[in-house]
């Protein structure tokens, strides 16, 4: 499940940084309906890119308190 949530996250973060480039691409960045759909897409961009990361270093951290605990510890916890 965890997989599936940042493959989707990468997935949309991807497509919004596609919008922004295709606003460049087209040249209405400068236009305020450029400037304002581009910052919502950096926003949306930023906020995906972020869950992937947290997601990904609590998923270590927890790798490596489970490697560290004490047998008889992590076999109560599983």
């Amino acid at each position: 499940m965890l997989l599936v949530m940042l493959l989707l996250s990468l997935l949309v973060g991807l497509l919004s940084l596609a919008g922004v480039v295709w606003i460049i691409i087209v040249g209405s960045l400068l236009s305020v309906d450029g400037l304002f759909m581009s910052l919502i897409l950096l926003t949306i961009a930023g906020i995906f890119f972020l869950n992937v990361l947290l997601e990904l270093r609590d998923h270590r951290s927890a790798a490596k308190d489970k490697e560290t605990a004490p047998k008889g510890l992590a076999a109560k916890t599983e």
